[in-house]
C-alpha cells in the first residue's frame, strides 16, 4: 500500500506543479477559446490542462517500474505499455483540439485508434460473463469491437460532463477511488495478480485528478481541456478493460464464499462487468440524454447544448460550488454503493444506506426550488 500511495503522490505533485507553467504557455499558445453561448463562465480561460495530466501520467508509471513490489505490474503484464501508448496518441489529439478545433468525426476516428492501439499491445476484454451461461470467451474481434466501444463510450462520458470547474477531475478521481479500492481487493485479497494493473491504473489517475483540481476548482484558472477530459477517459476505460476483461470471471465465485446453490452464489461473476459501468453511470446517463435530445430536435448528436445535467442544476437555483458537490455527491453513492455491494451482496444495510442517502440528495437537489431565484451560471456558494 505504500507504493500506491507514494506513486499516488509523485502523480499528484509532478501534475499540480507543472499545471502552473502549462496555464502561462496555454495563454502565450493562443488557447483561450472565446466565451460560447453554452459555457457558464464569464472569462476566457486557457485550455491545454492535460498536458500536465499526461506528464504527471508518465511520472506515475516511471515511479512504479521502479519500486519494489509495483515493478512486477510492468515485468508480468504489457497493460501499462499498452496504456502508456493509447494514452500518448489521444493526449495529442486532444491538444490539437484545445489549440484547433479539429472536426467531431475525427475526434471520434482518433480515439478509437488509440483504443485499437491498446487492443494491439494486449489490453483487450478476453471474456465476460452472460446471465444464464456463464463465462463466454470472446473471439478476437469479438474482444476488440467491445474494447473499442467501450473506450470511446468512456472517453465521451467523461467528457459530456467537463461543463463546470472541477466537475470531470473530481468525479473520476470519485470514481477511481472506488475502482482501486475494489481492484486492489482482488489482487491482495483474493490473490488474483490480473487485478494489479487496474489497481495501479486507478492510483494514478487519482493522482492526475487531485494534482489538477486545485487549479480547476471555481473559480477555474486553467480548464482540462479535451486533451485531459478524453485522456482521463481512456485510463478510466483502460482500467476497466484491465478487471473485467482480463480476470477471469469463474475464478470470483472461487474466493466468494457463497453457497453453490445460493441467491448470491453468481454476483461475485458479474460484479467485475457491472463495477466499470458504475463508475460512469451519471456521465453516461448525460450522455444518453444529450444524444436522444439532441437527435428528437433534429441536430447533430454532437451539438454542443445548455441541457446537461449540471446545467439544470443551474437553472434550477443552486450556485457552481454547489452543484458540482452535488454531482460528487450522487457520484460518490453510485460509485462506493457498487463497491460495498461486491464485498457483501446480501447485507441489507447497504440497501437502507443506498435509499437514505438517495433522499437525502434528493432533497438537496430540489431544496432550490422552494426558494426560486434566477439561474447562478458563475457564483460561487
Amino acid at each position: 500500500m505504500r507504493e500506491y500511495l507514494l506513486t499516488l503522490c509523485i502523480t499528484a505533485a509532478v501534475t499540480y506543479l507543472l499545471t502552473g507553467p502549462v496555464r502561462k504557455f496555454a495563454i502565450v499558445a493562443g488557447a483561450m477559446p472565446e466565451i460560447r453561448a453554452r459555457d457558464v463562465h464569464r472569462e476566457p480561460t486557457p485550455r491545454l490542462g492535460g498536458i500536465a495530466m499526461f506528464f504527471g501520467l508518465c511520472a506515475g508509471l516511471l515511479v512504479a517500474d521502479h519500486l519494489t513490489n509495483l515493478s512486477e505490474v510492468f515485468e508480468k503484464s504489457n497493460e501499462p505499455r499498452a496504456l502508456l501508448s493509447g494514452a500518448a496518441l489521444i493526449w495529442l489529439i486532444g491538444v490539437l483540439d484545445d489549440k484547433f478545433e479539429i472536426d467531431a468525426l475525427i475526434k471520434l476516428g482518433g480515439q478509437m485508434i488509440a483504443a485499437g492501439v491498446m487492443v494491439v499491445q494486449g489490453l483487450t476484454i478476453l471474456w465476460i460473463p452472460v446471465p444464464g451461461v456463464g463465462t463466454v470467451a470472446l473471439t478476437q474481434w469479438q474482444g476488440t469491437l467491445l474494447t473499442v466501444a467501450l473506450v470511446v463510450i468512456t472517453i465521451n462520458a467523461v467528457n459530456f460532463v467537463d461543463g463546470l470547474d472541477g466537475l470531470a477531475a473530481g468525479m473520476v478521481c470519485i470514481a477511481a477511488a472506488a475502482f482501486f479500492m475494489y481492484a486492489y481487493r482482488i489482487w491482495y485479497s483474493y490473490g488474483i495478480e490480473a487485478a494489479a494493473p487496474a489497481s495501479l491504473f486507478a492510483v494514478i489517475l487519482m493522482g492526475m485528478c487531485l494534482g489538477f483540481l486545485p487549479h480547476n476548482m471555481h473559480p477555474a484558472r486553467i480548464f482540462m481541456g479535451d486533451s485531459g477530459s478524453m485522456l482521463i477517459g481512456l485510463v478510466l476505460a483502460a482500467g476497466a478493460i484491465s478487471v473485467t476483461g482480463q480476470v477471469d470471471p469463474d475464478l470470483m465465485n472461487l474466493f466468494s464464499g457463497s453457497e453453490r446453490n445460493s441467491v448470491h452464489q453468481m454476483v461475485p461473476v458479474y460484479i467485475p462487468l457491472v463495477m466499470p459501468l458504475t463508475i460512469i453511470a451519471i456521465p453516461a446517463a448525460d450522455l444518453i440524454l444529450a444524444i436522444v435530445r439532441r437527435t428528437w430536435r433534429g441536430q447533430s448528436p454532437f451539438a454542443a447544448d445548455r441541457g446537461h445535467l449540471h446545467h439544470r442544476l443551474l437553472e434550477i437555483g443552486h450556485s457552481h460550488s454547489r452543484a458540482v458537490l452535488i454531482m460528487y455527491f450522487f457520484s460518490a453513492l453510485i460509485a462506493f454503493g457498487a463497491l460495498a455491494y461486491s464485498v457483501n451482496a446480501a447485507s441489507m444495510w447497504i440497501v437502507l444506506s443506498v435509499v437514505f442517502l438517495s433522499a437525502i440528495g434528493l432533497v438537496l437537489l430540489l431544496l432550490p426550488r422552494f426558494t426560486p431565484r434566477a439561474p447562478r451560471w458563475a457564483e460561487g456558494l
